[in-house]
């Protein structure tokens, strides 16, 4: 399979690397589930930059974008949403999943993952 690289701006570098040290509770959580490989052995990368912009989580393999809205890190509908049009353009994908859901509900949200996958992924 052919990956396709969305360039970024360097500077989002040192930001990704703030990000992750800085991580919310949701996406500790969630990270702890998707890191090594451990669902259906796909590799996600955790505050990916890719153009302008940094994403939560991200799968090359899939072009998956996964982001959780909420309590994460000055959250803005407007902005994510043109943020997200922009991405697609690139040919980004992407899951929403509220802070909420995956602190109260992480079982639904590797489901939803996997059913994503499974309709849409590389099986």
């Amino acid at each position: 399979m052919r990956r396709t690289i969305i360039p970024y701006k360097p500077y989002l570098k040192e930001l990704a690397r703030k990000l992750r040290q800085n991580s919310t509770l949701a996406e500790i959580l969630l990270w702890n589930e998707l890191r090594n490989k451990q669902l259906l052995r796909l590799d996600f990368d955790r505050q990916k930059p890719l153009d302008r912009f940094i994403v939560d989580f991200y799968c090359k393999d899939l072009q998956l974008a996964i982001e959780i809205d909420g309590e994460s890190h000055d959250y803005s509908f407007a902005e994510d949403e043109l943020r997200q049009q922009r991405l697609e353009r690139l040919g980004v994908r992407f899951l929403r999943f509220s802070d909420e859901e995956v602190k109260q509900d992480m079982a639904n949200v590797l489901r939803t993952i996997e059913i994503w996958v499974e309709e849409n992924g590389l099986q």
